[in-house]
C-alpha cells in the first residue's frame, strides 16, 4: 500500500516568486499583450494585417479568456497605422429620384460639401426672387412681353380679316379666342341668337366650320408664337439665374471636383436649378390672402429638400480607422435602415431618411461582433454574410423582405466595403458553423483559438505578476505583496486543475483581486497578502456552498447512509461532482452490487430507471468486457450482476465511477469485505487499466470533509488514477491532514492495485499451469463463479 501513497509534497503546487525582483506589485510594470495565448494571438496579427477578400476572423474561446479586451486592443495598435476612410454622403438622384446616389470624399470634407451645398441653396432662395424684381430683368422682360403681344395682336388682327369674310369676328375670353357671329356689322347678342331659325343656325356652322378650317394655319401661328416667347421668357430667367448660380457652382467644383461622382452631382444640381426656376421665385400676395381670408397655403418646401445633403458617414473626428463593437447587431443596426414618416396616415419618406449600420461605420476599419447575438437576430447573418460576399453594403427593408407593403420605398445605392469582422464565440458554434454553413468557410478563413489554460514557468508567473499590477493601477486596487502574488497564482492552478498549468480564465482571477482588496480595506491593510486572498476565496466558496453544507449535515445526521470505517462485501464509497453554478464540490456516493446466478449480464438499476447517461451505461457495459475477458475465457459465466447508486434520485452520467463500481463487483464475487474507509473513483477500460478522470481535487476534499464530520481515524483515504497526480491542487487543510497521517491518497494504475489496497489481499497471477495461487483475489473469483457456473 505505502508504495502507492502520494506524499504531501504531490498534493500541490506551491508557487516559488522569491527569484523574483519585487516587494510589492508597485514596483513592477504594466503587463503589454496577453499572458499564454501565443497561437491565438498570432492567428489574430496575421488576420487582421491580411488583406485578402475572405479573410475575416473568427475568435474561438470560452467567456474571461481575455478574448474580447484583447482582440479589441491589437485592432486599436493596428487602426492606429491605418488612414481615416472617406466620408459618404447621399443625395437626390435626379435622374432616377427612387435610387438616392452615394457620393464619397476625403475624411472632413463631407461635413463641409453639406454645408456648403445648403448655405448655397438658402442664398440662392434669397437672391433668385431679389433678381427678378431688379430694373435689367423688368426691361427685358416687359421688351419681350411687348413684343410678344404686338406680334401676337398682327395674327389676330389677320385672324379678324378672314373671319369678316365669313361673318365672325375673334374676341379673346378667359377661354381663349372665340368666334362670335356678325348681325349688321355687329357682334350678335345672345337673344338674337336665340330668335334665329334652324336654317339661319345651320347656315351659321357651316359658315363656322369653313372659318375654322380656313384659320387653322393662323392658330398655329399663335401657338408656335407663344411656345416662341415662352422659350424666351424661360431663357431670360435662366440667365438672369445663372449669372448668380456659376459663382456658387464654381467655388463647389474648384473644392469637390476632383471626384468624378461629385463632379457629375454638381452638373445635375444646376441643370436641375435651372429647370426649377420658378420654385425659387416668391409667390407674391399669397401670405397677404391667407391672412385676409384665413385660408392655408400649401408651401413648397418638401420641394427644396432635394438639394439638401444627407451627412451619412462623418469621419472628420476619426484619429485613425474605425473600430465598432457593435453589442445589438439587428439587421438595421448592421446594414443601416431607411426611416419613414407618417404624414395623413401614410408612411413616407426620402433619401434625407437614410441612416447608416454599424458596417457603415467601420467600413475601412474594424467591425467586432458577438457571434451568439448575430445568430439570434433574424435576417442579421444572412445581411452580414451578403455584404461580405458581394464586397458592397445594400440597405434593405425587413417590410420588403417578409412581403409587408408600404406607401413609399428607397433603394439607396450601395457603398462599396472594405472592412475586417471579427467574431467573438465559443470553439462549438464555430464547429458548427464550419460543417454546416459553406459561405463561413469562404469568409472567415482564421480561427483563433483562445486556451482556457498556459504553462505555468517562470516567464508566465512574471507576467501573472504584472497583470496583478495591471489592474491594481488600473482600477485604483491595493498593491500585493510577494505572498499575495504567489497565493492568486496557486489558485490560477487551482482553476486550471493542473500544477504545471495556469488558468487563463482570467475573469475568475480578478474577482479575487478585487474581493482580497476589500478584504485589506476592511482589515486596514496597506498591502494586500496572503492572508487576504485566502479569506477572498474561502468567502467565494461560503457565499456559495449552502448546497454542500446541508448535504454535509445530512451525513452528519445519518439521513445519507455512509460508511467511512469498517468492511464490507459487496459495497464501496464513490465519489461524484455536483454543481451549483460557478461553484462545484465533490461528496461520496455508496455503491452496492449484488451478484448472483443467473443470465449472464449486469443490471444497471440506474439505467433501468432511466436515471443514468450514456457515458455510465458505457462505462458499466466496459464492465462485462473486464469479467469476460478475465474469468470467461474456457467457460462462459452464468452471473448476474446488479450495480445501485444508494440514495441517488438525480441523473447519473460519466464514466468515472466505473472502477468503482468494478471493485465492489469483485468484491461480491469473492465474498471480500472492502474497506469503507477509502473512497474510490477512475475510469477502466477492458483490460483494467485505470483512466483519469475530472474534478480529482473536489472528489477528494468532499470525503475529507464527510470523514473529518464523522472522524478521521488516520485510516481514510482516497484512489485516484495515477495519471491525475498532476492535476492535485489541493486544500492546505486536506494536505495538514496527509502530513500527519490522518489521511491518504494513493494512485493507481490498475485494477489489481486498487484491489489490493481495499482488500488487503493481492490479486495474483497465473501460474504455470494455468491457475491462480489460492487465498489470492483471482482464485477466490474463479472458485465463486465455477460455483455458479454448475448445473443441479
Amino acid at each position: 500500500m505505502e508504495k502507492y501513497r502520494l506524499t504531501p509534497e504531490q498534493l500541490t503546487s506551491h508557487c516559488n516568486i522569491e527569484n523574483l525582483d519585487f516587494k510589492t506589485t508597485e514596483d513592477l510594470e504594466p503587463l503589454k499583450g496577453i499572458i499564454g495565448q501565443e497561437r491565438a494571438v498570432e492567428a489574430l496579427a496575421f488576420g487582421l494585417r491580411m488583406k485578402k477578400k475572405g479573410y475575416n476572423i473568427y475568435i474561438a474561446g470560452l467567456s474571461g479568456t481575455g478574448r474580447s479586451s484583447y482582440s479589441l486592443s491589437i485592432t486599436e495598435k493596428l487602426a492606429e497605422e491605418m488612414p481615416k476612410p472617406d466620408d459618404w454622403v447621399y443625395v437626390y438622384n435626379f435622374k432616377n429620384p427612387d435610387r438616392p446616389k452615394a457620393l464619397n470624399m476625403e475624411a472632413g470634407l463631407g461635413i463641409q460639401f453639406k454645408k456648403d451645398i445648403e448655405e448655397m441653396l438658402e442664398k440662392l432662395r434669397n437672391d433668385i426672387p431679389v433678381a427678378f424684381t431688379g430694373t435689367d430683368y423688368e426691361v427685358k422682360r416687359n421688351e419681350l412681353l411687348k413684343d410678344y403681344q404686338q406680334k401676337n395682336q398682327e395674327i389676330i388682327d389677320q385672324l379678324n380679316e378672314k373671319a369678316l369674310e365669313y361673318g365672325f369676328i375673334f374676341k379673346e375670353t378667359e377661354q381663349g379666342l372665340v368666334t362670335i357671329p356678325l348681325i349688321d356689322g355687329r357682334p350678335m347678342k345672345g337673344e338674337e341668337y336665340n330668335n334665329l331659325s334652324s336654317k339661319e343656325i345651320e347656315d351659321l356652322r357651316e359658315r363656322s366650320n369653313k372659318l375654322n378650317l380656313d384659320t387653322l394655319e393662323f392658330f398655329n401661328q399663335l401657338k408656335g408664337l407663344e411656345d416662341h416667347y415662352r422659350e424666351l421668357f424661360k431663357l431670360l430667367d435662366t440667365e438672369v439665374v445663372s449669372n448668380l448660380l456659376n459663382y456658387h457652382i464654381k467655388k463647389l467644383e474648384e473644392r469637390y471636383g476632383q471626384k468624378e461622382g461629385v463632379r457629375e452631382y454638381i452638373e445635375e444640381l444646376q441643370k436641375d436649378i435651372l429647370e426649377n426656376i420658378t420654385k425659387f421665385k416668391k409667390k407674391e400676395g399669397k401670405e397677404e390672402l391667407a391672412q385676409i381670408f384665413q385660408i392655408p397655403i400649401k408651401t413648397d418646401e418638401s420641394f427644396f429638400n432635394r438639394y439638401k445633403v444627407n451627412l451619412f458617414i462623418n469621419n472628420s473626428e476619426l484619429k485613425h480607422a474605425p473600430i465598432i463593437h457593435e453589442t445589438n447587431p439587428t439587421l438595421y443596426n448592421l446594414l443601416g435602415i431607411v426611416e419613414y414618416k407618417s404624414e395623413m396616415g401614410a408612411l413616407k419618406t426620402d433619401f434625407l431618411q437614410i441612416k447608416p449600420g454599424s458596417l457603415h461605420l467601420a467600413n475601412g476599419g474594424f467591425l467586432i461582433l458577438n457571434v451568439r447575438e448575430v445568430l439570434t437576430q433574424p435576417f442579421s447573418w444572412e445581411g452580414l454574410k451578403r455584404a461580405l460576399k458581394t464586397g458592397e453594403i445594400n440597405i434593405e427593408s425587413l417590410n420588403k423582405m417578409m412581403g409587408y407593403i408600404v406607401t413609399s420605398s428607397l433603394k439607396p445605392e450601395p457603398i462599396p466595403l472594405d472592412i475586417k469582422v471579427i467574431l467573438i464565440g465559443d470553439f462549438y458554434t464555430y464547429h458548427l458553423l464550419y460543417n454546416l454553413d459553406e459561405d463561413f468557410r469562404k469568409l472567415f478563413k482564421i480561427m483563433a483559438d483562445f486556451d482556457i489554460e498556459m504553462t505555468k514557468n517562470q516567464e508566465n508567473i512574471y507576467k501573472m505578476a504584472k497583470f496583478i499590477a495591471t489592474h491594481c493601477e488600473k482600477e485604483g486596487l491595493k498593491h500585493f505583496d510577494k505572498s499575495g502574488v504567489a497565493r492568486v497564482i496557486q489558485y490560477s492552478s487551482r482553476l486550471a486543475d493542473h500544477q504545471q498549468k495556469l488558468s487563463s480564465r482570467f475573469n475568475q482571477i480578478v474577482e479575487i483581486l478585487y474581493e482580497a482588496d476589500q478584504w485589506a480595506k476592511l482589515d486596514g491593510a496597506k498591502v494586500i497578502s496572503k492572508v487576504h486572498v485566502d479569506k477572498a476565496i474561502q468567502q467565494k466558496i461560503y457565499r456559495n456552498s449552502k448546497y454542500e453544507e446541508k448535504l454535509n449535515e445530512m451525513f452528519k445526521e445519518g439521513t445519507l447512509l455512509i460508511d467511512v470505517d469498517g468492511e464490507k462485501v459487496g459495497q464501496i464509497n464513490g465519489l461524484v461532482v455536483m454543481g451549483t453554478g460557478e461553484y462545484s464540490f465533490g461528496k461520496p456516493s455508496r455503491i452496492t452490487v449484488s451478484t448472483y446466478k443467473g443470465k449472464p449480464g449486469i443490471i444497471n438499476i440506474e439505467r433501468e430507471v432511466k436515471k443514468s447517461g450514456s457515458l455510465h451505461d458505457k462505462g458499466v457495459l466496459i464492465l462485462s468486457g473486464f469479467l469476460g475477458d478475465r474469468y470467461a475465457q474456457k467457460e462462459p459465466m452464468s452471473l448476474t450482476v446488479s450495480i445501485s447508486f444508494e440514495q441517488n434520485y438525480s441523473m447519473i452520467d460519466g464514466d468515472s465511477a466505473s472502477s468503482t463500481e468494478l471493485y465492489a463487483i469483485l468484491s461480491s464475487i469473492a465474498g471480500v469485505p472492502i474497506k469503507q474507509s477509502i473512497a474510490v473513483t477512475g475510469s477502466v477500460n477492458q483490460k483494467g487499466e485505470i483512466q483519469p478522470i475530472g474534478g480529482v481535487n473536489e472528489k477528494i476534499e468532499g470525503f475529507f470533509d464527510v470523514c473529518k464530520l464523522k472522524g478521521l481515524t488516520g485510516k481514510q483515504g482516497v484512489i485516484i488514477p495515477v495519471q491525475n497526480v498532476n492535476n492535485l491542487m489541493l486544500k492546505e487543510e486536506v494536505i495538514d491532514a496527509v502530513k500527519k497521517n490522518e489521511f491518504h491518497i494513493y494512485a493507481i494504475s490498475h485494477v489489481d492495485q486498487g484491489m489490493e489496497i481495499l482488500t488487503g489481499i493481492p490479486m495474483g497471477e497465473k501460474d504455470k499451469g494455468g491457475e491462480y495461487p489460492e487465498g489470492t483475489l483471482n482464485y477466490l473469483i474463479t472458485k465463486k463463479l465455477k460455483e455458479l457456473g454448475k448445473t443441479e
